[in-house]
């Protein structure tokens, strides 16, 4: 199964766009959590069994498990074991580098951790991209247009008269040779998500920047879905894993991802 084709599957099978993100802190876990052997696995553990129906990926932010050294590699892969199979998991990185060493980012990725997809910055051409582009049954979503505030440093400066976002695309779309490439755009840009979309037919959009962020929802399935009201994955982290900070959070983060799921659904059956 080519990753666009699993990505499609749990989209249909849950019915949903939705892709939480376990971008989980330490500092913000409910204090209960602390006393077990590895806290950040059993917050993650119990937000994947109280979610897992309701999505179709979880995007894992590295960097809130680097942090913790040696005990974050085992953590990773502890949680990537508790999610239901089918279910698509990005590991998100951001990686690019030189060609040998992105060889090895991406063994890490792909094969040690054994994410289906992962995030990758265009910035050092081709060759930092093409090793997590080999297999055509894991993805890799390559950034275009994000939310920061530094994002218009780069990514709007013109190149032969479109912003530098839009040549990224375009050369996107030319190494999609095995159709597992996508895009990160942030659902800040509205206007960005909707011109990205036209130039991309059915490629998967990961659209970041919901909830916490402020993004807007209804512009995301608007603009971010395909013809079919599918491949984007709408990531919400902050609002829906610490919906609540106490004993009840794993309860308080499916409410929310419930509700995300039905207003996405909701805004699909208006615009599809």
């Amino acid at each position: 199964m080519t990753f666009y084709q699993r990505l499609r599957s749990i989209q249909r099978t849950n019915k949903s766009l939705l892709c939480i993100g376990l971008d989980t802190d330490i500092n913000k876990i409910p204090g209960f959590l602390l006393r077990s052997s590895d806290p950040l696995y059993e917050f993650n553990r119990r937000i994947i069994e109280a979610t897992h129906d309701l999505v179709c990926a979880y995007k894992v932010n590295l960097a809130f498990y680097e942090a913790a050294g040696e005990q974050g590699w085992r953590t990773v892969h502890r949680t990537l074991a508790a999610v239901p199979a089918g279910i698509v998991t990005i590991g998100d990185a951001k990686r690019g580098d030189i060609g040998n060493s992105a060889e090895s980012y991406a063994r890490a990725l792909l094969d040690d951790y054994g994410f289906t997809a992962s995030t990758v910055s265009p910035y050092m051409g081709e060759d930092s991209v093409t090793p997590f582009m080999k297999n055509r049954e894991q993805g890799v979503f390559i950034l275009a247009v994000t939310s920061n505030p530094g994002a218009k440093d780069f990514q709007y400066l013109k190149v032969r008269g479109r912003p530098l976002y839009e040549t990224v695309i375009m050369k996107t779309r030319r190494w999609n040779r095995k159709r597992n490439c996508g895009l990160v755009v942030g659902a800040t840009r509205p206007a960005e998500l909707r011109r990205v979309r036209e130039l991309t037919a059915d490629m998967p959009l990961l659209i970041p920047g919901i909830g916490a962020q402020g993004g807007d929802l209804r512009s995301a399935v608007r603009f971010g879905c395909d013809r079919r009201g599918e491949m984007a994955v709408i990531n919400a982290s902050r609002s829906v894993i610490y919906a609540s900070r106490g004993r009840d959070f794993a309860r308080a983060a499916r409410a929310e991802a419930i509700r995300l799921r039905d207003d996405i659904n909701r805004y699909r059956d208006s615009y599809f």
